[in-house]
């Protein structure tokens, strides 16, 4: 198989993953390690992969990929993680949900509760819950994101301080190893900050991917979230920190 036909099937791997590993390529293409070593060598000096030890990873970089992209990455993973959230949402609530697939998937998840008022600056989301009845939905308003259905700026932020919600679940683009939920639209940054301020208690939704990426903008700390549903245990470093802020960390198989 030549490297040209190699390359795109190396960076849907890489897309599916978050990662791949050299040897892991070897096995999956059956040529050499030093082979998958040149390619993902091309591929990095491209740009299209950052290289780590033992393999690569997508690259950092100042702009999220696609929504459609997004949606399609570790679906299992979002589905277990959504599930044991929406487990630990109560119906009789005041609820926000915001921008990202996996929080579309919690609202998938929330079909079946009963007497919700959820606020939601992501369309999607109102367009899910539009089929429970017992939902009351309220959108934001704001600027239309067209790339994923997201409300942001100041209307979106300003419509979230006429509330005080009990519960808020949110998902962000990027994790770093200090604990700091990251994202790319620094409008969107403003809002999340919004929301973590109005509301009482806080689910973060996000999964392993999150942690091999980078984002620019900074939203707040894990220390600022009181349940975080993932699914792979933390590094214990972080994971000690968790312990010490008393923010929760839930695996989901």
């Amino acid at each position: 198989m030549s490297q040209t036909i190699r390359h795109p099937e190396i960076l849907e791997i890489a897309r599916r993953e978050g990662k791949v590993t050299v040897e892991g390529l070897a096995d999956h293409f059956g040529v050499t390690l030093q082979t998958i070593r040149r390619d993902l060598t091309e591929l990095a000096e491209a740009g299209r992969l950052e290289r780590v030890h033992g393999g690569a990873i997508l690259p950092s970089g100042t702009t999220n990929i696609g929504y459609e992209e997004r949606r399609s990455l570790n679906q299992d993973a979002k589905r277990a993680i959504a599930r044991a959230c929406a487990a630990r949402v109560p119906s009789d609530i005041s609820l926000f949900l915001n921008i990202g697939t996996t929080t579309e998937a919690v609202a998938q998840e929330l079909l079946h509760h009963v007497n919700l008022m959820v606020v939601t600056n992501n369309m999607n989301v109102a367009n899910i819950l539009v089929a429970n009845r017992d939902c009351q939905i309220i959108v934001t308003g704001g600027t239309l994101r067209r790339s994923d259905g997201g409300l942001v700026g100041t209307l979106a932020a300003e419509t979230i301080r006429q509330f005080k919600f009990d519960l808020a679940v949110i998902g962000c683009s990027a994790l770093d190893g200090d604990g700091d939920l990251l994202d790319f639209d620094i409008q969107e940054v403003g809002v999340s900050q919004t929301i973590l301020r109005q509301s009482r208690r806080t689910f973060l939704v996000a999964d392993q991917s999150k942690f091999r990426r980078s984002a620019p903008a900074r939203i707040a700390s894990l220390a600022a979230i009181d349940c975080f549903f993932t699914d792979r245990p933390l590094a214990p470093d972080l994971a000690a920190r968790c312990a010490e802020w008393g923010t929760e960390i839930v695996v989901c198989a």
